[in-house]
């Protein structure tokens, strides 16, 4: 997350410490690549396919989450992205002329096609990295713009907050903040209660406001590790959940602190946000041994084959970031129907929904996840909801009715059976 860690890289190589630690990452992202080759087959190695990599921007929490949405604006829900840069789909990375990408999560008065006379989150928000300094919109003695960047709905970087669950005070500038169920149960659409202050904001919360805020809806779990000492024997995230959901078609975004630092003194703030950094997994690798790995995007722009030990203390080697996986936040977007026409005994259906592929490196093949049938029921009362066409990827589909009663429809999504993949 740390930005100072990415600029001291880049500005003074020179510092031994800076360059152990760019060999260590080096090298492990070589052995990383060496697991993907002939010489070591792999028992598993799969990936979801055309992961945004952007480069750090405001913050690794809203970088990570535009790696996500980035994703999925690419599959099956384009107007997660509606901006002017690359043609209004969202590249694969923030490089160039794809820059302005990162107004998809933090806004800017000026930026990608954004009146330069209408204030943003970058405007309202942010003055410095880790900075405690009241919001800008306050010192300005102005109105805060209207919520329309994801770094807006996940509260980063904005210290509206006191005593968030009992850890942290506000969001100091490049930070967010979730709030875990402590026994490691998963936590489902969670919103928290206003004790902390209005509106009531974490990054679970955030990312189903911010999803309804672009005309669809999701699901949003959040859950600590297995391995996060915290937590009850038998609870937590486990690498085979992981699994369930890179194999489902669904990134899931890591949330990567000390198990045991929930705050820490920053200058005009005593409790603020810990060292925290936020990445993307879309795969996972398991080798002959059975050693499990999760594939990440770092949101510093690495590049593939970044890999970690599932239950590793330390998930960026060379003393760039030495922070374990405190927990996970799963994220879910729902079919959206966008067309409904009856034309006598025809009626055509079209829809936004997942639309994901998983890559096997193994094998060099590519396999889409996700089906979708019609269902239909004559009565919401009582339904008897039938299937009434077959499993197909497509996001759209004819059929004929020739009932004259009541008839209710619905888009059923499925993970698509190996057999059909």
């Amino acid at each position: 997350m740390v930005p100072a860690v990415m600029s001291t890289i880049a500005a003074h190589a020179r510092d031994p410490k800076v360059q152990a630690g760019r060999q260590l990452l080096l090298s492990f992202a070589l052995l990383a690549g060496a697991m993907t080759g002939p010489s070591l087959p792999a028992a598993v190695n799969v990936y979801l396919t055309d992961v945004p990599d952007y480069a750090w921007y405001g913050g690794c929490f809203g970088t990570a989450c535009g790696n996500l949405m980035g994703f999925w604006d690419r599959h099956g829900f384009p107007d997660f992205y509606t901006g002017p840069t690359a043609d209004g789909v969202a590249p694969l990375n923030s490089a160039g002329a794809n820059h302005d990408i990162v107004s998809l999560w933090t806004s800017k008065a000026g930026r990608d096609g954004r009146p330069s006379n209408q204030p943003g989150h970058e405007d309202d928000y942010w003055i410095a990295y880790e900075s405690t300094d009241p919001d800008p919109f306050l010192a300005k003695g102005r109105a805060e713009h209207e919520p329309d960047c994801l770094g807006d709905f996940i509260g980063l970087s904005q210290r509206k907050w006191i005593n968030m669950n009992g850890e942290c005070d506000g969001n100091v500038d490049g930070f967010t903040f979730v709030y875990w169920d402590a026994t490691g149960s998963r936590r489902v659409n969670f919103t928290p209660g206003s004790e902390a202050g209005l509106p009531p904001v974490d990054m679970q919360s955030g990312l189903r406001a911010w999803t309804h805020s672009r005309g669809a809806e999701a699901d949003v779990f959040t859950q600590l590790t297995d391995f996060n000492p915290e937590v009850s024997p038998g609870q937590g995230f486990t690498f085979n959940d992981l699994r369930a959901e890179i194999d489902s078609g669904y990134p899931v975004l890591l949330f990567m602190q000390d198990f045991s630092i929930k705050s820490r003194p920053l200058p005009g703030m005593d409790r603020a946000n810990p060292h925290l950094h936020g990445m993307l997994a879309y795969g996972y690798y398991v080798d002959d041994e059975g050693a499990e790995y999760a594939r990440f995007r770092t949101s510093w722009a690495s590049g593939d084959n970044q890999f970690n030990v599932w239950t590793s203390a330390n998930w960026l080697p060379g003393g760039v970031l030495d922070l374990p996986l405190r927990g996970v936040i799963g994220y879910h977007p729902r079919p959206k129907i966008l067309k409904f026409e009856k034309n006598q005994d025809q009626v055509s259906l079209e829809w936004h929904g997942p639309a994901s592929e998983l890559a096997n490196a193994t094998d060099n093949s590519t396999h889409k996840l996700h089906l979708y049938h019609i269902e239909k029921t004559s009565s919401l009362i009582q339904p008897d909801w039938t299937p009434i066409t077959d499993p197909s990827h497509d996001h759209q589909v004819s059929f004929r009715e020739s009932s004259n009663g009541a008839v209710f429809y619905r888009v059923v999504l499925e993970t698509a059976p190996l057999e059909m993949r």
